[in-house]
């Protein structure tokens, strides 16, 4: 019974306060003392630690822009629809707050209305998915961009296209051209030839890859061209000379060179080469060097250099 009312009466006890191990001590400097530990903590991390926790946390924020926009994909199935509006897919907040309004313009509602027809006439498939159709803004945020490397329209075949220039989801097999720029990375920089081709640890990183059209038929190259998505596109590259500075755009062949109208070279740089395709590679595409140009040009201003190995 003893320890029955004991424990009663603790019960009713006041909470403890928790001991300060100085008494004289204000909360503040308790709390001082906390964030001065964890930035000790931070301080020991050598800088490839640090590195990759800022790459961890831009792939989730890649990933979550990824799921916010499948979630809408999903929900307009639900519904009966099956088509998210374009204006709708783009939702990294840095780029619409760089590109204001521009999926508002006239220009961008036809290409709206364009897409639709296409996705929702069911006849040919469409890619890349409807999700990844901004993924090479969703995945690079604005303030992030130290480089740009310009395609042209997706990749045609299944499973291929991911929205992202050059690159193809993990499981698919890697194309000719980006064999090549696998070779040249190894000629260039000595990276080992990835078993993959998903280059979205680039885009995380500050490497936009954008190609000019972002979307197209099921085995019909540039089926999606001259509709608008040029407009938008060139608009991108536009702002980005506009707003920021340093930044390397790497273009490879004739078509991504004809972009350099839009870029100030005054405040960036462009390396130009052939393009990685199969029949233009060995025409100036190999030994052009631009992987390990583009990090000392970044260096040179203090930007920290691009991580090419996958």
């Amino acid at each position: 019974m003893a320890a029955s009312s004991k424990t009663l009466i603790d019960l009713f006890q006041p909470a403890k306060r928790l001991k300060l191990s100085d008494p004289s001590k204000p909360l503040h400097s308790v709390s001082l003392s906390v964030s001065s530990s964890n930035s000790d903590v931070s301080s020991t991390l050598t800088a490839e630690q640090k590195s990759r926790i800022e790459l961890n946390k831009f792939l989730a924020k890649s990933k979550r822009n990824i799921k916010i926009c499948t979630e809408k994909v999903s929900q307009s199935k639900a519904e009966g629809s099956g088509y998210v509006k374009l204006e709708e897919l783009l939702v990294e907040a840095t780029w619409l707050e760089a590109l204001p309004g521009e999926l508002q313009k006239s220009y961008a509602k036809n290409l709206c209305k364009f897409v639709e027809s296409e996705i929702c006439g069911g006849n040919v498939p469409i890619y890349p998915p409807q999700h990844l159709i901004f993924n090479a803004l969703n995945s690079t945020p604005f303030d992030r961009v130290k480089a740009v490397i310009i395609g042209q329209d997706p990749y045609h075949g299944p499973g291929q296209a991911m929205g992202l220039s050059f690159s193809v989801p993990e499981g698919v097999k890697i194309p000719s051209s980006l064999v090549n720029i696998f070779k040249e990375l190894k000629q260039d920089l000595g990276c080992s030839i990835p078993s993959h081709g998903n280059l979205e640890k680039w885009a995380v990183q500050g490497v936009v890859l954008l190609n000019t059209v972002l979307t197209v038929r099921s085995h019909q190259a540039n089926s999606h061209a001259k509709k608008g998505w040029e407009q938008f596109t060139d608009s991108v590259i536009r702002t980005i000379s506009q707003k920021k500075k340093g930044v390397v755009f790497l273009l490879w062949g004739n078509s991504a060179q004809q972009k350099s109208r839009l870029i100030d070279e005054t405040k960036h740089h462009t390396l130009k080469a052939a393009h990685p395709s199969g029949l233009s590679a060995n025409k100036g595409f190999f030994g052009c060097r631009h992987f390990s140009r583009t990090n000392q040009l970044l260096e040179q201003v203090g930007v920290p250099p691009i991580d090419w190995q996958l």
